[in-house]
């Protein structure tokens, strides 16, 4: 199915960088390079996402620096060869360790003309890029669909791109009946001979990948890869490689839902209960298979406020759960956690943010929950709130989350997002230490005249009764209640709960520490963020640093409450610009002013708590900041008089 260009048409894609595919590639030497973004795109249910992750998993076992981005369709099943429809993956793989997505890719792999667009017309691949297109379509039996991809493909080569057109369908076709199901493979094989991957790693992560599959259709996708690499070599004038540097320790590659679910285990927390959501559900998924093994039990609600209340349940019973959903589920949890901080019941809630509000965009990157999360319960309902700045990231703070919600009696709430949960990267294997484990349950009598709401006037701290412990029976209520759990109205007792319920709150920020500034300790302009920013906004502060700007940043882990010394690091600098991934209006709107405007999350947060000024940049665009786009905005606010 591949066409054979004319001799004129040869000579222009030549002119215009682009390789002719299905002519024998020149040999030479690979061109080394310090990194590459690569980008495989398709209708879902192609493969593109599996082979993306085996592209990452190889270069990331060669010692390679990776992270991935999963593009995902909003819709379960879209309808094949549309924009919307586009399904696949992003890998950043480089000879350093890289800690976000980075900027527009460098090549990419489609299997149509139209998942290609979904990626060209946002501007997600660079001027002069390269892409790998399949063919098929050029000579497809509706002709509507053959005048479509003729004409893309010679609007990318106007546009200046280096197109290659692939026939990948012919090229599969004659390993298996059906190529729709052998593309992925051959695609990866590809991949791994344009950038000089090591064959005998590949055919292993093959092998694990379809580990549970008969062994015929293992050899018979390892026998596409080796086509796919072996069609490369002989008609692709592509070869590059990106030195890689093997670590010192074991690593262990994984996206951020796996951590989040190993740190569940690493917790010692024995109960998971959440109910399907999208982007959390494959934490859930990963648990599933491994919980029970280790005694442990997750239990899937009928709804997301039975899975608040199934853990509530089981937190009471003397062990801290742990409920994972996303924003709508968050939503719904929340009179739940009010009755856990009305009754102090340790618990765990993590929150894998998506786009919103309402259903918004499922399978799309914001950072829209912070207030909700800290402020979205009725009442005052003083909680912990902490977010995740990376995968390794994802594993550690939830194993922190555990000791904070059974040490305070607290709800804490853990913000990660939809890039995190299925990014992945490698970092240092863990090594399992016993002081993440919860101390064993105290089932020692309760001593005479012990109240269960004995709040310690310096601390609001009060030793937690368990279910089983002699003379510890007690009313539980979500009423307002006294020390003996009594159901009270009276004023002063109301205060007092209340009081009591926040001083936990403060005896906690005592504990907490300044986070440290990234770059100078002083300069022009300080960029603030929280969550899965921090990689992409620490790149594009050593950028302008390089530059010869005086640019630092400052990443907070604690949303709520927040370290002392903050609103100290903000003043050092002569500007704050908080940078996140929701919603802030735009000063160059002629409708927006000082006093009508709506600032981001956090930036509400720190004009509050530090009375400062902070401006604040982001986007909502359902995909992770790039650091090019933040090296823009601090450009642009540093011009500024």
């Amino acid at each position: 199915m591949n066409r054979q260009a004319s001799e004129s048409d040869g000579q222009t894609r030549r002119r215009r960088g682009a390789g002719k595919a299905g002519a024998r590639a020149a040999p030479g030497p690979a061109l080394v390079l310090d990194e590459h973004i690569v980008e495989i795109v398709s209708d879902s249910g192609e493969g593109a996402q599996r082979c993306g992750q085996s592209f990452g998993a190889i270069a990331a076992r060669m010692g390679n620096g990776i992270w991935t981005v999963e593009i995902i369709p909003a819709e379960i099943r879209p309808p094949p060869r549309t924009i919307a429809g586009a399904s696949g993956n992003r890998v950043r793989l480089a000879s350093h360790r890289v800690n976000n997505g980075g900027g527009e890719a460098d090549l990419v792999v489609a299997f149509n003309e139209q998942v290609l667009l979904s990626r060209l017309r946002p501007g997600e691949i660079k001027p002069g890029g390269i892409i790998l297109l399949e063919s098929m379509w050029r000579d497809d039996r509706d002709e509507t669909i053959a005048a479509d991809y003729a004409r893309v493909c010679d609007e990318i080569r106007a546009a200046g791109y280096r197109l290659y057109e692939i026939p990948m369908e012919a090229e599969c076709i004659k390993f298996v009946p059906d190529p729709r199901l052998g593309k992925n493979m051959f695609a990866l094989g590809m991949l791994c001979g344009i950038y000089s991957l090591d064959a005998g790693m590949a055919r292993a992560q093959v092998r694990f990948v379809f580990a549970r599959k008969d062994p015929k259709i293992i050899e018979l996708n390892i026998e596409l890869l080796d086509a796919g690499r072996a069609w490369a070599a002989e008609n692709l004038d592509l070869r590059f490689t990106i030195p890689a540097s093997r670590s010192s320790e074991p690593q262990v590659v994984m996206n951020g839902n796996a951590a989040l679910a190993l740190g569940v285990v690493a917790s010692g927390m024995e109960v998971c209960a959440m109910y399907p959501i999208t982007p959390a559900t494959s934490a859930s998924h990963y648990l599933s298979d491994i919980f029970e093994k280790v005694g442990c039990v997750v239990h899937q609600a009928e709804d997301e406020i039975a899975a608040c209340a199934f853990a509530i349940g089981a937190s009471y019973a003397g062990k801290c759960a742990v409920t994972i959903t996303s924003g709508p589920g968050l939503s719904l949890k929340q009179e739940g956690i009010g009755l856990a901080v009305m009754a102090e019941i340790p618990l765990v809630v993590v929150d894998v943010q998506r786009g919103g509000p309402s259903t918004g965009q499922p399978t799309k990157e914001e950072q829209g929950d912070l207030l909700a999360a800290c402020f979205g319960g009725h009442g005052d309902a003083p909680k912990v709130v902490m977010a995740v700045s990376s995968i390794e990231d994802c594993f550690y703070s939830i194993i922190t989350a555990r000791k904070i919600a059974e040490s305070f009696n607290m709800v804490v709430v853990v913000l990660s997002d939809a890039n995190l949960a299925t990014a992945q990267q490698p970092f240092a294997r863990p090594r399992f230490n016993e002081d993440w484990l919860a101390p064993p349950v105290n089932q020692s009598a309760v001593p005479e005249g012990a109240r269960p709401y004995d709040w310690d006037p310096r601390t609001g701290l009060a030793t937690r009764f368990i279910p089983g412990q002699p003379g510890g029976m007690h009313c539980l209520t979500g009423l307002a209640h006294d020390r003996l759990g009594h159901v009270a109205y009276d004023p002063e007792i109301n205060e007092e709960g209340i009081r009591n319920r926040s001083r936990k709150l403060a005896a906690f920020q005592k504990t907490l520490k300044t986070p440290p500034v990234f770059g100078g300790d002083d300069g022009d302009l300080l960029l603030v963020g929280w969550g899965g920013t921090c990689g992409a906004i620490e790149e594009a502060v050593e950028t302008l640093r390089a530059q010869g700007h005086r640019v630092s940043s400052l990443h907070l882990k604690f949303l709520q409450p927040m370290a002392s010394g903050i609103g100290d690091v903000l003043r050092r600098f002569d500007r704050v610009m908080a940078i996140e991934n929701n919603w802030s209006d735009p000063l160059d709107d002629d409708l927006i002013g000082e006093e009508n405007r709506r600032y981001s999350n956090l930036a509400w947060l720190l004009r509050a708590r530090c009375l400062v000024d902070v401006d604040c940049w982001g986007e909502v665009r359902g995909q992770p900041l790039k650091p090019g786009a933040i090296v823009t905005a601090a450009l642009g606010k540093l011009e500024q008089t």
